[in-house]
């Protein structure tokens, strides 16, 4: 089969599994909608230049992956579709570049094995239908670890120097600086274990710096000349302010322990993440490029799982850039057990079976929940929790056969690897892209019902109108996202949150204001049911409904500021 004809069946594959439906679910808070508001408020002001958050500046992260956004919803219109789209088109260029990198390096048959691993991996598939950053990050920082493998091999020293530092700044400008925090301690560990620097020269590394800072401060010099020196300043103390604290501290209450990650990995890239049982001494790839690559993406996968099982902020998607490590190392082992089927332990097959049957399980166990919530509401003793399950959500028994299916898949995949080891693991696969599919459209709409689709439906009640529409007790950008926020044009909005030091951080919405002060048109707020009895205890809010453990106020009109 001509090489071109492979490349396009991989691009129609990936285009069939990440383009359609796009837009099935809301937007989830808070990441997806936080980035897709930056994106919409930069279209609704014409500020391309830096992002902003309720029309006031926002330092987290820099604004390539909202520039992608931008521009698919200008081609989409705004909405969930469009802020999806970036990464279902890396998802796209994933598959794409996995497979090129696996057959320039090591075979043809451990390229398809590792661009079908990455569709058929939860996560790693999951990530592309979404609207966060990792993906778009990742997928960087893995093309310029790429040519820097090239960069020891290739007679083109300095291309691929450039292109290394290119692609590392084009990720330093999607999420931060670290890009290069990751770079450089994969970097140091790999010169720790070759002893040196093992055919690197220390000019093509200088240039690889140079070309990484050159996006970063190329946008920095724009925005400063634009908004002139005390925005730059500002950004970067508060940009790295927010990193520190990340690092440090347990952020927006994502904690967790030291071995959360490895969990992570174990279930979400499953089955993907089974095959790294499979390692042995024993060299899989023979060839020096192989070897160096493999080596390359053993650091990369550790520096990253305990980089981030360090950080104090424990979020699902932090390790998600060990994903090509992770599923270039399990291509390996499936290669080699095509050829030696008889190596695939049997204790590796139990591990594959266990996590398998939980999973299917557990997507079982869905509708019969739904179904018998009453029985679970006794041992639940979280308020809020209890009043998510009032959702009117249709389900019925004939749903868990996609679980039972599922289930079935899997054991007769992993006894059919006895007689035909290739068989058995593309049964594997493709049922996981099955499920992955059935779960994304028909359970996720089901479970965002339960979660926040009440307090999405609140805020698109107020689209179009001028009015103040404001979360209290809980943070959500929801708000401005659904209910289509334009600019505030009254000066008393705006406030300035503070550290406990009383050093001034980042403007926000004054929310003080809003429900004590002398507003200037119609307020409404949302609070958690939990929470709801403070507000209900203010005169000037009078409470208009609630569902699902979302209570509804609206400030009484007789406290609005009368214009004349």
């Amino acid at each position: 089969m001509p090489n071109y004809l492979r490349y396009t069946i991989i691009i129609c594959v990936g285009c069939v599994l990440f383009f359609p439906f796009l837009g099935h679910v809301h937007l989830f808070d808070w990441d997806e909608i936080n980035f897709a508001e930056c994106a919409r408020e930069m279209i609704v002001s014409k500020d391309y230049l830096r992002a902003q958050i309720d029309f006031m500046p926002f330092w987290e992260k820099p604004p390539f992956f909202i520039w992608m956004q931008v521009l698919a919803m200008k081609l989409f219109g705004i909405g969930e579709y469009a802020a999806r789209f970036p990464d279902a088109l890396i998802g796209v260029l994933t598959l794409t570049t996995v497979y090129y990198v696996g057959k320039r390096v090591v075979s043809e048959k451990m390229a398809a094995w590792w661009a079908l691993l990455f569709a058929a991996s939860w996560l790693p598939h999951f990530y592309f239908k979404t609207g966060i950053i990792d993906p778009t990050f990742n997928f960087f920082i893995f093309v310029a670890f790429f040519q820097v493998h090239l960069l020891r091999f290739s007679e083109r020293k300095w291309l691929h120097a450039i292109l290394a530092g290119l692609f590392l700044g084009i990720a330093v400008l999607t999420k931060g600086p670290v890009a290069i925090l990751v770079a450089a301690l994969s970097f140091v560990a790999y010169l720790i274990i070759n002893r040196g620097l093992n055919g690197y020269k220390v000019i093509h590394l200088l240039v690889i710096g140079l070309f990484a800072l050159l996006p970063i401060l190329s946008w920095l010099g724009i925005a400063v000349i634009h908004y002139g020196a005390a925005y730059g300043k500002w950004f970067v103390e508060q940009f790295i302010l927010y990193q520190v604290r990340l690092f440090s501290t347990e952020d927006a209450d994502h904690g967790g322990p030291f071995f959360y990650h490895f969990i992570v990995l174990l279930i979400g890239c499953f089955p993907a993440s089974i095959f790294l049982f499979q390692y042995t001494r024993k060299r899989v790839t023979g060839h020096a490029t192989a070897h160096d690559l493999t080596k390359w993406m053993w650091i990369l996968f550790w520096v990253v799982l305990i980089l981030f099982s360090i950080v104090k902020t424990k979020i699902v998607h932090y390790s998600s850039l060990c994903y090509f490590p992770l599923t270039y190392l399990a291509a390996l082992q499936l290669h080699r057990l095509t050829q030696e089927p008889h190596k695939f332990k049997t204790w590796v097959k139990g591990v594959l079976l266990f996590i398998g049957t939980v999973i299917a399980l557990l997507i079982t166990a869905l509708p019969v929940v739904g179904l018998n919530k009453e029985k679970l509401i006794p041992y639940i003793h979280d308020k809020f929790a209890v009043a998510n399950l009032a959702a009117n959500v249709s389900w019925s028994y004939a749903e868990c056969a996609w679980g039972i299916l599922y289930l079935l898949c899997i054991w007769i995949a992993t006894f059919l690897t006895r007689k035909d080891f290739r068989k058995g693991m593309i049964l594997l696969c493709v049922s996981q892209i099955m499920i992955i599919q059935v779960t994304v459209l028909h359970f996720t709409p089901k479970i965002e019902q339960y979660t926040q689709g009440s307090s999405i439906a609140y805020f698109q009640s107020f689209a179009g109108k001028d009015v103040y529409v404001q979360p209290v007790g809980y943070k959500s950008y929801g708000n401005l996202f659904y209910a289509r926020k334009q600019p505030s044009t009254n000066p008393n909005y705006v406030s300035t949150r503070k550290d406990m030091n009383g050093k001034e951080l980042e403007p926000v919405a004054n929310e003080m204001w809003l429900v004590y002060g002398n507003i200037d048109k119609p307020a409404y707020f949302i609070s958690k049911i939990q929470d709801a009895y403070k507000f209900r205890a203010l005169p000037q809010l009078e409470e208009t409904g609630g569902t699902n453990g979302y209570v509804f106020f609206k400030r009484r009109t007789d406290t609005l500021l009368q214009h004349p």
